[in-house]
């Protein structure tokens, strides 16, 4: 493994399909690349405001998980969750108005996920990758880095984002998905196949900000980690087998 480079031009851009994802998973390294005085920024995907209709049953069940009340509700204080997070790392913030899979429904206003999260997308939203990748290009300047979720996990969000990315053509940085890596390794090795990985150094100033800014998603700790001492022993630990964190790209 060798080193991420320090001096890359432009923005580094971590594209996060929900709100958490790239904070969860690269919290520590954008910290220290915001610390250095980089410009680092963090671009949401699935963040836009939930259709109206009533939720689906397993929206309704993963909205008790997070103590939640409506759609609406849900989505404004996970926007404030993550505006408190990327200040704690150290980020500048940009959303797009894709809604969460469990609120995407079809023109008829058929709820497109009712039953689960990781099976294949459905055939309603075979353009949605092209208008996310369009998205993102406008924003994009040429001396950006992208670092893109592998979709460790498979949920069907972070199979879209990473296809939306990929359309674009651009030289990519690859991040795994906490906690998806650590319930699932051999699809991390699957997905990483062939690939470099490099180190990115996280000092324990940074781990300390990183694990603020996991923290600061109040509403997900119970459903990804149980708890939050939980969530810091397993950060903590993940973080000690190299004290930083790999970022993969195309060999």
């Amino acid at each position: 493994m060798t080193p991420l480079s320090q001096d890359a031009p432009g923005r580094w851009i971590y594209v996060s399909p929900h709100f958490d994802d790239a904070v969860y998973s690269c919290g520590g390294a954008i910290r220290e690349q915001a610390r250095r005085g980089e410009a680092v920024e963090v671009w949401t995907v699935c963040a836009g405001d939930p259709p109206p209709g009533s939720l689906s049953d397993q929206a309704k069940r993963i909205h008790d998980e997070w103590g939640t009340g409506s759609a609406a509700e849900t989505v404004a204080l996970r926007r404030l969750e993550d505006q408190k997070a990327l200040g704690i790392v150290g980020a500048g913030g940009r959303s797009f108005d894709v809604p969460d899979c469990i609120y995407r429904r079809s023109p008829a206003g058929e709820t497109l996920y009712p039953d689960g999260l990781t099976g294949g997308r459905h055939p309603a939203e075979a353009g949605l990758e092209g208008e996310i990748a369009s998205a993102l290009s406008q924003q994009l300047t040429a001396q950006d880095v992208l670092v893109c979720p592998l979709a460790v996990g498979s949920h069907v969000d972070h199979v879209l984002t990473r296809a939306a990315v990929e359309r674009l053509g651009r030289p990519l940085r690859y991040y795994a998905e906490v906690p998806y890596l650590f319930n699932d390794p051999v699809a991390l090795s699957a997905a990483t196949r062939g690939m470099r990985a490099d180190l990115h150094p996280i000092p324990e100033e940074s781990l300390d900000a990183w694990l603020a800014g996991i923290a600061a998603y109040a509403s997900q700790i119970g459903v990804q980690f149980k708890s939050e001492a939980r969530m810091r022993t397993v950060m903590r630990e993940y973080w000690a087998r190299q004290h930083g964190i790999q970022l993969w790209s195309p060999a």
